[in-house]
């Protein structure tokens, strides 16, 4: 986009293609224009790569990335007023189906509105600005040691995180670190802070996952930093992404070596983290640690999958262990009528899921889940799914957290979880289910569920058409985002 001069109090801009079709006989002079029209093409974005047969990955995934540009067509969007003959033209360039083009009325990239974000100053166009509450941890050992603890983001500050890998790096106590890595920011503290301990001869070893879509190059160049700084850089287990957020530090401690443990639903990316929902939680347990510490052990093909005590790993049994928790749901309501499950997640389209779910909404479980996007699940029909509520919210900040709640007759259960109730997350990717047990945490997890639950601002339902309807006049209904960003503040 191109911003133009105007008058003060307007904001005028005029999009780059807009220019160009307007001056199309000043670029091909001595021809006759007979017409134009805007395509865009979306090519294959998978990794063509054998992992168990590669011997240097980070190199074999470098190259895979240089073969996008050229990758087959996918789709194919044109603009609706192109001439059926350019379009015959353009397939045939481009070796696409003609009739699998979709014909688009209006811009055909909405992402250059990102650019124009930033040149608008008009504060009724914009969010109010809000400062991420602060939680204290002047020394962050001693906070985790005193107790578990939640962060909720953007809501409360990411900083507790980045000083837990930056206290780490420069604590003479601190022996080692192990972290993943799946996305992060450019310029990340938390990187700067991993290289730094590796320079003050710690233990580092960091798990990148280079298959992170999109993200490949930047990570393949965080590995190749790390590794020059020291680090002992891993890239998981073949054929599989690592998606969880997990890490461990290592500490001596008077006369025992005490583990920190970090795991959230979410990245390590400091950007982001102003924008998404996630929730991190600290802990000392040892049993998290134990487990944590055996997960990066199966992770660097040291050790084969154990009995974890804490958390749940997919793809070894995470689905089953969903599948055991709605059928204790089904056992509760047939025995006291008090089935109840709610869940949060970025999708749902898991088959056997889905079909346990339907299982159970017919023996009368009340099942309530916020799906930001993509629901395979049908709720409401009569004798299928009529027990079940499906609502989507989509606000200010990106839902990104995933919470999974269970009555367990009264007994609530609740857990957080890298992992949506996809197929590719609990058959293909490593994830982690973790179960928190302190009732403080557990009720103010609750909370923050319910909370969203009851927004009518911006939440849509999902119908039993499967389409998707507001749930009030967002004028005056309630917005959980912005009733968050008041209640943290008011937090002590």
């Amino acid at each position: 986009t191109l911003r133009l001069p105007s008058e003060k109090n307007r904001l005028s801009f005029l999009l780059i293609e807009d220019i160009i079709r307007e001056y199309l006989p000043d670029f091909f002079k001595g021809y006759k224009i007979a017409g134009s029209a805007l395509f865009r093409v979306i090519r294959d974005s998978e990794l063509s790569v054998v992992e168990e047969y590669t011997p240097d990955l980070l190199k074999a995934i470098e190259n895979e990335i240089k073969k996008r540009p050229k990758a087959s067509v996918v789709h194919l969007q044109v603009e609706k007023t192109c001439p059926a003959d350019l379009t015959a033209t353009l397939c045939a360039a481009i070796d696409f189906a003609a009739d699998e083009v979709s014909y688009v009325p209006e811009e055909l990239d909405l992402t250059y509105l990102f650019e124009v974000i930033p040149q608008v100053a008009e504060t009724q166009l914009c969010f109010p600005s809000f400062i991420p509450s602060k939680i204290s941890t002047e020394n962050i050992f001693e906070r985790i040691k005193a107790g578990d603890f939640l962060v909720h983001l953007p809501y409360q500050s990411f900083l507790p995180t980045v000083d837990l890998i930056a206290g780490a790096s420069r604590d003479p106590q601190v022996m080692g670190i192990k972290m993943n890595l799946y996305r992060t920011n450019q310029d990340s503290a938390i990187v700067r802070a991993l290289k730094e301990a590796a320079t003050n001869k710690k233990q580092v070893t960091v798990l990148v996952e280079l298959k992170a879509r999109f993200d490949e190059e930047n990570n393949i160049n965080w590995a190749r930093e790390l590794e020059e700084a020291g680090c002992h850089v891993i890239y998981g287990i073949p054929a599989m992404k690592t998606h969880c957020k997990m890490t461990l530090i290592v500490r001596q401690e008077e006369d025992r070596i005490r583990r920190y443990v970090h795991l959230s639903t979410g990245n390590y990316n400091e950007k982001t983290s102003r924008l998404y929902t996630d929730i991190g939680y600290f802990t000392t347990n040892e049993d998290f640690a134990k487990d944590i510490s055996d997960m990066f052990n199966v992770l660097s093909g040291y050790s084969v999958p154990s009995r974890w005590k804490r958390i749940i790993a997919a793809p070894h049994d995470m689905r089953d262990y969903f599948l055991d928790m709605i059928d204790a749901e089904i056992a509760c309501q047939e025995k006291t009528k008090n089935g109840l499950i709610t869940a949060k997640m970025n999708a749902l389209e898991d088959t056997e899921v889905i079909e346990k779910l339907y299982e159970a909404s017919g023996k009368g479980v009340k099942i309530r889940l916020l799906v930001r996007g993509i629901c395979c699940l049908i709720p409401g029909v009569k004798g299928l799914s009529e027990n079940i509520e499906v609502r989507s919210l989509v606000g200010r900040f990106l839902e990104h957290s995933r919470l999974y709640v269970f009555n367990n007759n009264g007994e609530r259960r609740v857990f957080l979880s890298s992992a949506d109730w996809m197929t590719r997350n609990l058959s293909r990717r490593v994830e982690l289910l973790f179960e928190i047990t302190k009732e403080e945490l557990k009720d103010h997890l609750h909370f923050i569920m319910e909370t969203y639950w009851k927004d009518t601002a911006k939440t849509r339902i999902l119908k039993n058409d499967a389409t998707y309807a507001r749930l009030a006049d967002p004028a005056t209904a309630f917005n959980a985002q912005e009733f968050l960003i008041a209640h943290y503040a008011g937090s002590p």
